[in-house]
């Protein structure tokens, strides 16, 4: 019988995520937007006991576009998940599947240290995770 490998979150997460102030206009977020795949914005804490935030650009789409609301007299924190469920980096990708199944969720941050180092997707552990199975 043969084990299947221990493929944690750490070693499939995306190490690069857009960080924006809940203050923030959605156009002012947008324009800020860095990395092309990017789904989802990380709301960062107000201040160390706060906790962070989410914005998916379902949300946008669905608050902002769709409500014909103009972005820039829309603020981030009016449309922004919090808190969001996190997930340990050393978590294995199975549990963490099954977390996402449990809460129907897409993507969260992985909080190490109370401190966002990233962020997991069911694609990245499908494609980067399930893949590296043998």
């Amino acid at each position: 019988m043969t084990r299947k490998k221990l493929i944690r979150v750490r070693e499939v997460m995306k190490t690069h995520f857009d960080m924006v102030n809940g203050m923030a206009t959605v156009a002012e977020a947008l324009q800020q937007m860095r990395h092309v795949e990017t789904k989802s914005l990380i709301v960062d804490k107000r201040q160390e006991d706060d906790e962070y935030g989410m914005v998916m650009l379902s949300d946008i789409s669905r608050e902002v576009l769709a409500l014909d609301r103009a972005p820039d007299r829309v603020n981030i924190y009016e449309i922004m998940s919090k808190p969001v469920i996190s997930v340990d980096p050393e978590m294995d990708i199975r549990y963490c599947a099954r977390l996402f199944e449990r809460f129907n969720i897409s993507r969260a941050p992985v909080v190490e240290n109370r401190k966002i180092i990233g962020i997991i997707s069911h694609t990245d552990m499908v494609l980067r995770g399930l893949a590296q199975q043998p």
